[in-house]
């Protein structure tokens, strides 16, 4: 069975997400290699917690292309504290713009696949 679009590009959203925190882990790293830490165990800490977020994020897409409520909720809390750091940023200054835009855009898209995606397919269970 073939999984919906509005799943299927849910789901490529999450990924997407879960690749970029893949990334920014590998950057963390790096910069632990180049001695850029200021405290060994929290910058170890912050690595494993990025990497541990970008594995939820990856099973909660292919959660969502499957159409399992559990990720769809799971991916909902993560683009909704998504939007909530890119909020957040605004105080700063100065204002990081492409922080903000970057996981706020994404959070955005994200939460409003997987609302779309939830509701078409009650709608779809109910019409069986």
């Amino acid at each position: 069975m073939r999984a919906p679009r509005l799943a299927s590009a849910a789901a490529a959203v999450l990924a997407l997400e879960g690749i970029a925190l893949v990334v920014f882990a590998i950057i963390e790293l790096t910069g632990l290699g180049a001695g850029d830490a200021a405290s060994l165990p929290t910058a170890l800490a912050l690595i494993v917690l990025t990497l541990i977020g970008a594995a939820a994020l990856f099973a909660f897409a292919v959660g969502a292309r499957a159409g399992r409520s559990w990720a769809r909720s799971g991916g909902v809390v993560f683009q909704v504290l998504a939007v909530a750091l890119a909020l957040a940023s605004l105080t700063l200054q100065p204002v990081s713009w492409a922080f903000t835009l970057g996981v706020g855009l994404p959070g955005l898209v994200g939460f409003a696949l997987l609302i779309s995606s939830a509701r078409r397919e009650g709608e779809r269970r109910e019409a069986d």
